[in-house]
């Protein structure tokens, strides 16, 4: 199993979501962050102040899959989040040791 976490532009979400539910993804977790890499952030005017962004809003998704999902996971993302500019975001993929549903007990894929 797998841990695939993917920080993309806040408005692209709703994209990402429903291209991960096309291919049969059941649950992602959303967490509003913010943060920055290449794009480095921008300066804004406030009441004729001017003042620099360094922590731009992003949107972090976390999906824990079987393996054989990961590849369709990453391409939907993928697909789903590119603009082509800088700051479309980065997608990381980690081992997951165990999964076990709180409820029922059900570990490994059968609790995902």
């Amino acid at each position: 199993m797998k841990m695939i976490t993917a920080v993309v532009k806040p408005f692209k979400l709703d994209d990402v979501r429903e291209a991960l539910a096309a291919i049969g993804v059941q649950g992602v977790t959303v967490t509003e962050v913010k943060g920055f890499g290449r794009q480095k952030g921008h300066t804004e005017l406030y009441r004729g102040a001017e003042y620099v962004v360094d922590f731009l809003p992003k949107v972090k998704l976390e999906l824990a899959l079987a393996d054989d999902m990961v590849d369709g996971a990453i391409e939907a993302i993928t697909s789903a989040a590119q603009t082509g500019k800088i700051g479309d975001g980065k997608i990381f993929i980690t081992d997951l040791q165990e999964v076990i549903r709180i409820r029922t007990g059900e570990t490994g894929v059968e609790a995902v």
